[in-house]
Order: structure tokens, then C-alpha cells, then sequence
């Protein structure tokens, strides 16, 4: 399963996205324009009271319990989150009955965080509220083998247990030097929390060891996660709940599938790999 679920569950209702993209009042915070730069819309997460709290504890123990039962032992999760919820929502898939294995962090330089305090920016203007954004945390997790089953053996018997290595034979690694979506991309898809194609074509490879096997993204908005499944030459099942999405996916899956990692991908990853050197 490769997926990134609507963890502010409000925000992403469809009246709220309508607010959001119109820029009226809502659940999403609209930040301000920093040195000029127009700065994207943000959900509320640190808003979430206690009982809110609870509810995503709930959903995401309830969706790994549904989710156990359709796998095959060893089979892996990938989840993405953001920094403010990870914690949380990891928690629950492992009490849920999932292996936590590893995270998985997404380098993406982005303009979130490094506000100064709102309406105190002219009072403490060498301070900022969070730090500047520049990762997201992926959480990676496994159903669990059958007691005293090996990796090697449940390769063999269910083609399940490890991840694909890179293409170049080197281990997939848990630091992926990212950009931002592209605004190609967003044009074809316009979802509020739209993973580039560059990104998701190397975690989804990873997903099958051996190459074989059916993804299932249970939260698939757009389809970018199914448009990379098939570009890789994957299997997946997309579903989502909301009509309008389905719809977008259907026109956007074959174009998405269409985009080539283009040299700017190939330039951005190389000058993470110097940044990371020194």
C-alpha cells in the first residue's frame, strides 16, 4: 500500500477545499507572501483539539486492522505525514497491529514554518514560531511474518518481506532528495496535497521486492499514486471516497503517466546529494 490519507479530515472535506482554492475563510490557513513568493495554503493541523486527536487515533487503528487481513505477510505500507501529526498517526498503525520498520524522510525545501509570531512580528521579529519546513516524513511499515519466518523464506513463499532495490542495484534509501510539484503537474491534477511524479515512481517502485503484486492507494485523489504504479509497470487500485476526484483521476492518470523525469528532477537530486555531503 502506497498512500497519503487526508490527515486533517476537516480541511479536506470538499465545501473546505472549495473555501481554500477560492480564498475565502475556512479551515485552511492562507499564510502571507514571503519576499515575494505566494505561499501555498496550509491545513490547521496544530488546531486539532484533544478529541480531534482522538478521532485520528481511532481512524488510523481502524484502518490498519482493515487492512491486515487483505495482505500478504511482510507486505509493506508507505504513509506519507508531515512533522506535526507523524507521531500520532504512526502510533496508531502499530497499534493497529502493523511492524513501524522505518521513516522515510522526503528532503523538499517548501516556505511552511519560519513565520514570525502573527501579530507579533514587529515585537520579537528574531523569532520564529516553527522552524522553516524542509522534509516530510514518510512512515514505513510491514505486517508482520509468521513466527520465526525469515525475509528469505517469505521472499519465496509470498514474494513479500523486503523492499526493491534502486534500478541501479545501490539499496533504496531512506532520505529522497525532493522537489516541489511542478506546476505541470498541479495543472493536469489539482489536488491540495499532490505528490510529484519524480517522487512517487521511486517509492512505489520500492514497495514490490521482487516486482510483482498489486499496490493499493485507499485514499488516491488524483491517481498520481496509480499513474506511477504504472509507469514503474505496476498493478494498483486507487479509491476514493469523493466523486469529483474520481472523476479528475480518470482525465488525469494518462497524463500524468505521460510526464518524463526531466532533467531539472535529476539536477535538484544532485544538489541535495552536495548539500548533504558538506
Amino acid at each position: 500500500m502506497v498512500f497519503d490519507p487526508p490527515y486533517g479530515v476537516k480541511e479536506y472535506e470538499l465545501e473546505q477545499i472549495e473555501k481554500m482554492l477560492s480564498g475565502g475563510t475556512g479551515i485552511w490557513r492562507i499564510p502571507p507572501s514571503f519576499d515575494g513568493s505566494v505561499r501555498s495554503p496550509l491545513p490547521r493541523f496544530t488546531a486539532l483539539d484533544e478529541g480531534e486527536r482522538q478521532t485520528l487515533r481511532r481512524f488510523f487503528k481502524d484502518l490498519a486492522i482493515a487492512a491486515l487481513p487483505a495482505l500478504k505477510p511482510g507486505a509493506h505500507v508507505f504513509m506519507a505525514s508531515n512533522a506535526f501529526l507523524s507521531q500520532l498517526v504512526f502510533g496508531a498503525m502499530v497499534d493497529g497491529g502493523f511492524e513501524f520498520r522505518t521513516e522515510i524522510i522526503r528532503l523538499v525545501q517548501t516556505l511552511r514554518g519560519g513565520d514570525r509570531p502573527k501579530l507579533g512580528e514587529k515585537d520579537f521579529p528574531d523569532v520564529c514560531s516553527l522552524p522553516r519546513g524542509g522534509y516530510e516524513p514518510w512512515g514505513v511499515f510491514r505486517k508482520p511474518l509468521p513466527p520465526k519466518m525469515t525475509v528469505r523464506e517469505c521472499l519465496k513463499i509470498y514474494g513479500t518481506g523486503g523492499l526493491r532495490r534502486r534500478a541501479d542495484g545501490n539499496p533504496f534509501s531512506d532520505v529522497i532528495p525532493s522537489e516541489r510539484t511542478s506546476k505541470r503537474e498541479k495543472d493536469i491534477a489539482p489536488h491540495p496535497s499532490l505528490k510529484p511524479q519524480s517522487l512517487l515512481r521511486q517509492v512505489v517502485r520500492a514497495v514490490l521486492p521482487l516486482g510483482i503484486g498489486v499496490i493499493a492507494d485507499p485514499f488516491m485523489g488524483s491517481g498520481s499514486t496509480v499513474a506511477a504504479a504504472e509507469v514503474v509497470g505496476y498493478q494498483c487500485i486507487g479509491i476514493e471516497r469523493h466523486a469529483n476526484y474520481y472523476s479528475l483521476a480518470k482525465k488525469a492518470v494518462p497524463k500524468l503517466i505521460a510526464i518524463r523525469s526531466g532533467e531539472r528532477s535529476s539536477e535538484i537530486v544532485e544538489e541535495q546529494q552536495i548539500k548533504l555531503a558538506i
